[in-house]
């Protein structure tokens, strides 16, 4: 018999991009199809997706991918995988209405099968039977999936927490986790991203008696920014809002779409008088509004971002208002968001952050949740998923300290094969992965190459020397003028440039014709000759781009 391998193909080392696909003989399924938002370091990049070429160039194309959440880490990269590999997509009631609308930007949801998956309810892609468990998280409509493949049965914990007192949706369905458990798991695959967390992830009801504070010490309008997809959290500030007699007002495209299609799926209570920016909410006391935006991390074209800028084309900020970034600073957004915090001070306003107040708790498990599915699975074999290096190393740790036996507990990155026949396991060679960037409406065409020339224009600057030359003589008729860039201060930029244009002069009378009428190489041996100039006079590699005109 094949054995089934397990195959991340984004979302181990790292946090985004998660991918998963399972494998049994020419039969593949993958579990969700997200995208990681860039780093400050892949400069002009606007989304990092799953490199899919494994899939596609060995010919294995999935019978389907099923989805967990409607997270954008989960489902952001489905508009660009669907193009090659325009299979049907599972998942439950709201996610597909996440996902629904995004296909619909991208003029893909008439060409893609959209299947909805009742939690609770088995189907069969091909060889596998796959059940969705409800779990609870930072968003409804969640579930984990249980997978019955012919070597055993497989469960992926998608993103979890137990809450026992959720605010919307299903609660965590342990008995069906313990079910499962009792009828032998082969493999359980678990979230890590809060593994270092010790003891057990606040309920999101937490948050409304934290909001109540700050909205009882307001005494101007109150700015709640959270994530859009964050329905729990969209309904608390609803609730709150309403119980002290303020008009709910969204601001914010992806607010306002996504608080739509959870109302209309049910998902979401809103009052029947919220607003929308757009609207006459200014005929409101400034002690009766509380507004819903977006960019609690800081996002250049946020609202909240366009507002602490004073940018906004309706709303300023002033003394007296709240502002409320009611989400954790994702790694590497810190730098960002304080400049945020700092220019909403400068406007006037007190701000609550995560930091200062008990206005957010995550949706993800901590170690005695984690605990807690590893006993109710208690599977033969365990891989950790979702999160960077160290939270995978110490989710296996914790798997060891519950009894599963270190040989059995696989610590997988990117691109490395599991493979197992229901009686051992063991790792393979591993298969060609990676990350594709999405730049505007290019996909993929921006390599490593092109970020390095990008982070060394931001660091080093640019040099633009344009000039023309005789193209039978060389002799130079024009120029040559020199345009700096970045690099350094304007007080001294025309005597460094005047310095500059005489050492290029120099090269210029020191080669001969031939080297002049050949644009190849009077580029190169223009670039050598000011990158040893700059290089010298002030320390630095500025990007040289000379241009070249025949005349």
């Amino acid at each position: 018999m094949d054995p089934l391998r397990i195959i991340p193909l984004g979302g181990l080392g790292e946090f985004g991009s998660n991918m998963l696909a399972l494998e049994w003989g020419d039969d593949v399924i993958v579990v969700d199809c997200g995208v990681m938002f860039p780093s400050p370091e892949q400069l002009g990049i606007d989304l990092v997706i799953p490199d899919i070429s494994y899939l596609v160039e060995q010919g294995k194309a999935p019978r389907a991918i099923i989805l967990t959440h409607a997270h954008e880490d989960h489902i952001g990269a489905l508009p660009y995988v669907l193009q090659h590999c325009p299979v049907p997509v599972f998942g439950t009631r709201l996610t597909l209405g996440f996902v629904r609308h995004k296909l619909r930007e991208h003029r893909l949801e008439e060409a893609t099968e959209l299947v909805e998956m009742v939690p609770g309810e088995r189907f069969s892609v091909g060889p596998f039977a796959i059940e969705g468990i409800p779990v609870t998280h930072s968003l409804v409509d969640c579930v984990a999936l249980a997978v019955e493949t012919p070597v055993g049965i497989v469960v992926h914990s998608g993103d979890f927490k137990i809450d026992n007192t959720p605010v919307a949706g299903e609660n965590f369905d342990f008995h069906r986790f313990a079910a499962y458990g009792d009828r032998g798991v082969l493999l359980l695959l678990s979230d890590s991203t809060n593994v270092e967390n010790r003891g057990t992830t606040p309920s999101e009801r937490s948050v409304g008696q934290g909001l109540r504070g700050i909205f009882a010490s307001s005494p101007g309008r109150v700015f709640i920014s959270t994530f859009a997809s964050h329905i729990p959290r969209i309904q608390q500030v609803a609730e709150v809002a309403a119980d002290f007699g303020r008009k709910l007002v969204l601001s914010g495209r992806s607010i306002i779409n996504n608080t739509g299609i959870a109302s209309d799926l049910g998902y979401l209570r809103l009052p029947h008088d919220v607003m929308t920016d757009g609207q006459s909410w200014q005929d409101v006391a400034d002690d009766r509004l509380c507004f819903l935006t977006t960019g609690s991390q800081g996002e250049p074209l946020s609202v909240l971002h366009r507002v602490a800028f004073d940018e906004h084309r309706s709303i300023r900020l002033r003394p007296g208002d709240t502002v409320v970034l009611s989400a954790r600073f994702i790694p590497g957004n810190e730098k960002i968001i304080s400049n945020l915090i700092n220019h909403l001070y400068k406007r006037g306003a007190q701000v609550h952050y995560e930091r200062t107040s008990e206005i957010h708790v995550s949706g993800h498990a901590s170690q005695e949740e984690l605990k807690t599915m590893l006993q109710l699975t208690r599977p033969r074999y365990f891989v950790p998923l979702h999160g960077e290096y160290r939270q995978l190393s110490k989710h296996v740790e914790l798997a060891r300290a519950v009894g599963i036996p270190a040989d059995n507990c696989f610590l997988l990155e990117n691109g490395d094969v599991l493979e197992l026949d229901g009686e051992d396991a063991w790792r393979v060679e591993p298969v060609s992965t990676g990350k594709v960037f999405v730049d505007g409406k290019g996909v993929g065409d921006v390599e490593d190459i092109v970020i390095r020339d990008r982070r060394h224009l931001s660091e080093d600057g640019l040099v633009l020397v344009a000039m023309a030359v005789h193209p039978r003589t060389g002799e130079v008729t024009a120029g040559p003028d020199l345009l700096a860039r970045g690099f350094m201060r304007s007080e001294e930029e025309d005597d460094v440039l005047g310095t500059a244009k005489d050492a290029l002069w120099a090269y210029l009378d020191g080669c001969g014709a031939e080297t002049r009428t050949d644009s190849v190489e009077l580029k190169e041996g223009i670039r050598r000759s000011l990158r040893r100039f700059f290089e010298k006079r002030l320390h630095r590699r500025p990007v040289i781009v000379p241009y070249i005109m025949e005349m």
